[in-house]
């Protein structure tokens, strides 16, 4: 198919959720130029700052999540729902997509519910491996449901779902074609805590360098804070001693992953998928209060493969975190290693294979 596309995604509310729904943009713009995407997701300063270095049309609804919600908060999300469809509905009916694809987060579920009623063909991608409310009962709706990682399928009806992995951005594929880091300098450690940070990591990691022995010492140190934390943890860096680069965010992932030879992190999918990509060897330290703890079913899948470590952050304590770290750096082979058991769990193709899928379903290859 030679002929451009109009292509509606929604989701939002987290990097997870957009950095995926970006991969699949740029992988269809590079394979049908002069197709159109919009964005349609919620009024979160995160969505529009995460979308607009990428220069796609954007537009929002009002939109409020139900699981885990208080009695008050529960009436208030269900009260804005008819406003939701009827938002999600003018953006369908000014930008007449060819297809719309959801990526997670409550705001899909008006937009794809919309879009099933008018009669457009309609796709889900779901990132963990246990899928968030609203894919679960979206799964119904749409014609096809893109999975990440194996398991997943269990939540859906089966016929209608294909395992294609969780896409990544151009900028990471391309560092993962590049050679590999030079052996022999100094190891670097990478701190991710995803796009809204994480206290008990914050915590951790000042404090395990500070009772770090001398192999700690010699490690170059760069974490990413989130904006709540950044000057918390640069001030108890500076306290302790201990050099370290810090940052609320990167704008240059790919820059900054470049760098990286060993990732203590959360264990968010999108992250996930990344590291696999590039073949970075992990500490995971799952969000304990992640939906279904689906950030743990997201880890042990990359555990079982041998490519990363995980620590639930209850049972970890900044002394056992400074004692891995130190087998870590001081043993390069296994850090390898691990690094090659990361890499053989990557979907290097999922954005094209999502776009596969998008094609079929707009030539009537799937059932809506």
């Amino acid at each position: 198919m030679t002929a451009p596309i109009r292509l509606m995604l929604t989701g939002g509310g987290t990097g997870g959720h957009l950095f995926p729904a970006i991969a699949a943009a740029e992988a269809l713009c590079r394979r049908i130029p002069g197709s159109q995407v919009l964005f349609v997701g919620t009024k979160r300063k995160m969505d529009s700052t995460a979308l607009e270095q990428y220069g796609y049309a954007t537009a929002s609804i009002h939109s409020m999540g139900l699981k885990g919600k208080n009695f008050f908060s529960l009436l208030k999300g269900v009260a804005v729902l008819p406003l939701s469809c009827l938002e999600a509905m003018l953006h369908i009916i000014r930008f007449r997509p060819d297809l719309v694809l959801g990526v997670g987060g409550y705001v899909t579920g008006p937009v794809i519910a919309m879009a099933r009623i008018m009669g457009k063909p309609t796709l889900i991608h779901e990132q963990n491996s246990i899928p968030g409310l609203a894919n679960r009962k979206l799964g119904a709706l749409a014609a096809r449901i893109c999975l990440s990682l194996p398991g997943s399928e269990k939540q859906f009806p089966l016929k209608k779902t294909v395992l294609t992995g969780n896409p990544v951005r151009s900028g990471i594929l391309e560092l993962a074609g590049k050679e590999e880091r030079e052996e022999g300098g100094r190891i670097t450690i990478l701190v991710l805590g995803g796009s809204l940070g994480a206290h008990r990591v914050n915590e951790l990691l000042p404090e395990a360098f500070a009772v770090g022995g001398e192999a700690l010492k010699t490690v170059r140190l760069i974490h990413q804070t989130g904006a709540n934390d950044a000057e918390m943890v640069t001030s108890s860096y500076k306290e302790k001693g201990i050099d370290a680069e810090v940052a609320p965010f990167f704008t240059d992932m790919a820059a900054v992953y470049a760098k990286a030879d060993l990732l203590v992190s959360r264990a968010g999918a999108t992250t996930l998928a990344e590291l696999a990509v590039l073949g970075k060897p992990a500490i995971l330290i799952p969000y304990p209060y992640a939906a279904d703890n689906h950030q743990e079913k997201n880890a042990e899948f990359y555990v079982q493969g041998g490519g990363a470590l995980m620590f639930r952050e209850r049972e970890l304590t900044a002394s056992k975190l400074a004692d891995t770290l130190t087998e870590l750096v001081t043993e390069k082979a296994r850090l390898k290693k691990m690094g090659m058991a990361m890499r053989k769990k990557a979907f290097p193709h999922a954005a094209e294979r999502i776009v596969d899928e998008c094609l079929n379903c707009i030539t009537g290859k799937c059932g809506n």
